[in-house]
């Protein structure tokens, strides 16, 4: 699954507020700015990733090559929205893609690129990976300006307002978001940088899937709620459209300034609805039977919730810092992202304003990655997980650093270099370090 190519869904950023007299919702409704009727934008990203050879006395079936590896993805997607109405419009994203992350996306839980997808391709394939339908009810307030973007009609909407989000997308298009770390084709690349490592949002083998999300907008803070269809089994294609098997979510976002500078806080809970194992079950069954632990024989309906808590803060008009934290119920089998039960991660984003170049980035950040101890003796006695499973282990905490700079050919051009440093990939003392080089090409048309 790439952490997606997080393509804006949830409400637009305003980018210019004019205040307005204060008056009830339909007069604010009635207002007819100059607005788009329709619009097509387009976007083309390439990311080839490389490790050398690294240390690694054993390995498994979901272990990263510890020969050295080479990959390249490619997505090319087209942005096609339509206005329905004042407040309604309707977006389809098909994109072609090509490509495998390192190793089939398999070996490190904080896998090292957000455009990998856990199905690759060695020959370009076509897909719908989002249409969905936004409409907004606007509330009061002022009246901001929206421009034009991917996902985005140019025209303007209340402050205050509650938007509304049908169809298919992905979870961390409008949770979990993050202004300097959530999207790999733009900033960070590692999974569990762009988005909370032990945030096991509902998604499909690409990352997106069906449901609905609701945002409440009202002056400092929002509120977000959302349902969203889970796989039928971990790890898999979503089959038709059914909430049997569901992720529930909720955000509280508050906005602030601190001396003179825009932050938010976000604290989210999920809970997770689906057939799932107990680690300590599977460990069981095998221990009976003296075989290796598998969780797929023992999955049965019920609960894995999970907290984040999201912040950023910019410190100057070139520089911003962020950080996460967040864990889930560790005594049940990862579902749908990585095998992360608790994850923290921090970290910088500096404009190039400082050489003379506004438009490049430089970005840094840090992130521990931990297991339960309930998914330490799993992966312990040789089971298989989604990303990893070395047949063995000797559990150490998996810290990443990583580090990237984004240099801003022309307007619509940008090409970044991408280091990243794993110690203990998968949660392996006696495996790596391992260090990953990137390079990335990304055009917006």
């Amino acid at each position: 699954m790439s952490q997606m190519a997080h393509a804006a869904v949830s409400e637009p950023e305003p980018t210019t507020a004019v205040t307005v007299p204060s008056a009830p919702t339909q007069s604010l409704a009635d207002k007819a700015p100059s607005s788009e009727a329709w619009a097509i934008h387009g976007q083309f990203t390439n990311v080839t990733q490389g490790h050398p050879r690294f240390r690694s006395p054993y390995s498994g079936d979901n272990s990263l090559d510890a020969n050295g590896r080479n990959e390249e993805t490619t997505d090319l997607t087209l942005f096609a929205g339509l206005r329905l109405g004042r407040n309604t419009e309707f977006w389809a994203n098909p994109e072609i893609d090509q490509g495998f992350g390192m190793n089939n996306t398999l070996g490190v839980a904080g896998f090292p690129s957000g455009e990998a997808y856990k199905v690759g391709s060695n020959a370009p394939y076509l897909r719908l990976p989002r249409a969905f339908i936004r409409h907004v009810i606007p509330l009061g307030g002022t009246e901001e300006k929206i421009e034009p973007g991917a996902n985005q009609l140019a025209g303007s909407r209340a402050s205050d307002n509650l938007t509304l989000t049908v169809g298919k997308f992905s979870a961390v298009d409008i949770f979990d978001a993050n202004s300097y770390a959530h999207d790999p084709r733009a900033d960070f690349l590692n999974w569990s940088v762009i988005d909370a490592g032990a945030f096991d949002y509902a998604a499909d083998s690409w990352g997106l899937t069906y449901g609905a999300a609701a945002e409440w907008t009202q002056g400092w803070w929002t509120l977000r709620g959302g349902v969203f269809q889970m796989s039928d089994v971990p790890n898999a294609k979503v089959a038709g459209i059914h909430f049997h098997q569901h992720m529930l979510v909720t955000e509280l976002e508050t906005r602030h300034e601190w001396q003179g500078h825009p932050g938010k806080v976000k604290l989210l809970a999920f809970v997770n609805r689906a057939d799932m194992a107990n680690y300590r079950d599977a460990l069981q069954v095998a221990n009976q039977t003296a075989g290796v632990p598998d969780v797929s024989l023992v999955r049965r309906y019920q609960s894995r919730p999970g907290l984040v808590i999201n912040l950023e803060q910019e410190l100057s008009s070139d520089l911003g810092v962020f950080a996460r934290a967040s864990a889930n119920d560790g005594s049940k089998e990862a579902y749908e992202f990585t095998e992360i039960n608790k994850s923290l991660s921090a970290g910088l984003s500096l404009k190039g304003d400082r050489w003379g170049r506004h438009d490049d980035t430089v970005g840094v950040a840090a992130v521990v990655n931990g297991l339960s101890d309930a998914a330490r003796e799993y992966f312990a006695a040789g089971g298989m997980g989604i990303l990893i499973g070395d047949g063995r282990l000797n559990y150490g905490p998996e810290k990443i650093v990583e580090t990237y700079y984004s240099l801003q050919v022309n307007p619509h051009l940008s090409l970044a270099l991408n280091y990243q440093h794993v110690v203990n990939p998968a949660y392996n003392r006696d495996r790596g370090p391992v260090s990953i080089v990137g390079i990335r090409l990304h055009s917006e048309f």
